[in-house]
């Protein structure tokens, strides 16, 4: 009994170990599933995030006051450079001739001008890629001890004036609308920052500047006033940068242009001018008082003011007309004019911006 009992445990186990596989079935466990591949089951891969735009740092230019600043620092306050992955550095300059000079020296990526600079717009120094204000009436600062009440007035008399910007422009318009010429007067060329204190001094009659030189004269000369008048110029304003540059930052200008313009259309709403003013007045360690009262000095702007001025050819009548100026005033020559005015306006920045 006790052998047979030993030989059915033996049998038992042997049974066991084949049905445990001891016998080669020729299968083999499936390796683990790839997470990694796209499943059977019609799942989709999750989309990458798309890349912003490459971040970039510009320097820019400005002259100390409202007309130079509207345009940028609303875009800055709005985060419309922000969007583009632009980050804007501000620099002070006098007046549109010392920006060009430090674009050329490699310190200053782009800059705002005045009418006056342009010319140099015309001979080849710098390109314009974006316009920003404009206005069709000018003013001249007349000391209270000068005797001068019209334009007619200036006959014979001391006249401050900064050559190469929009000051010289201003000055020869003032002059021909006098019915005068330089030799006519005692014209005194002098940077534009030192027109306070000749004024102030009592060293000139009248000077020619802008806000916030002008508006330094009236407060610190008590009595001077300002004389306004048209000769039918167009005073244009524009952002501009050297052809070189231009050629090989397209896309920059463009982004910057588009930035820009949405800035422009929020700071042309009248409900806007206050607290534009103030950013301004903030930049240039102004008063809010002193920036409202540049508000006349233009018209600013708006996104619908360029898209209808580049489809009706309004925009590109105020820089052919502004050459037009330069040639009475005589401070450009007649076969200087450039007719095809896209060759120093940026055109295609302009309409790619404005999609």
């Amino acid at each position: 009994m006790k052998r047979l009992v030993s030989i059915l445990l033996a049998l038992v186990m042997v049974l066991a170990l084949t049905a445990c596989g001891g016998k080669d079935s020729g299968e083999t466990t499936p390796p683990p599933a790839d997470t990694s591949a796209p499943s059977d089951s019609g799942g989709e891969e999750t989309p990458e995030e798309p890349a912003g735009p490459e971040p970039i740092t510009l320097n820019i230019a400005y002259m100390p006051n409202y007309a130079s600043l509207w345009g940028v620092r609303s875009a800055m306050e709005q985060g419309c450079f922000e969007e583009e992955g632009i980050t804007v550095v501000l620099s002070e300059f006098p007046d549109g001739p010392s920006e060009i000079a430090a674009m050329e020296s490699g310190k200053i990526d782009l800059a705002y001008i005045g009418k006056g600079a342009h010319r140099l717009c015309v001979l080849g120094n710098a390109v314009i890629f974006a316009p920003s204000s404009v206005h069709t009436t000018d003013k001249i600062v007349v000391h209270p001890d000068s005797g001068i009440e019209s334009m007619e007035d200036l006959k014979g008399k001391t006249i401050a004036f900064n050559s190469g910007s929009s000051s010289e422009t201003t000055y020869d318009n003032a002059l021909k609308v006098a019915g005068l010429t330089r030799d006519d007067v005692d014209g005194y060329d002098m940077g534009i920052d030192n027109m306070v204190p000749a004024m102030v001094s009592g060293t000139v009659d009248a000077a020619v500047c802008w806000n916030p030189y002008s508006g330094q004269i009236l407060q610190q000369v008590e009595g001077s006033k300002e004389i306004e008048f048209s000769d039918g110029s167009t005073n244009i304003s524009s952002w501009i940068c050297l052809p070189k540059y231009a050629e090989e930052n397209h896309d920059v200008l463009v982004r910057f242009t588009r930035a820009l313009f949405k800035g422009m259309d929020w700071g042309s709403k009248s409900e806007n001018y206050e607290a534009v003013a103030q950013l301004c007045a903030d930049t240039i360690k102004s008063n809010l008082e002193s920036q409202l009262s540049q508000l006349g000095d233009a018209h600013w702007f708006s996104l619908d003011d360029i898209k209808s001025g580049m489809a009706d050819g309004t925009v590109e009548s105020y820089y052919k007309n502004m050459q037009n100026d330069f040639v009475q005033a005589e401070t450009l020559k007649p076969e200087e004019v450039v007719e095809d005015v896209s060759q120093f306006v940026l055109f295609d920045v302009i309409n790619e911006a404005l999609k």
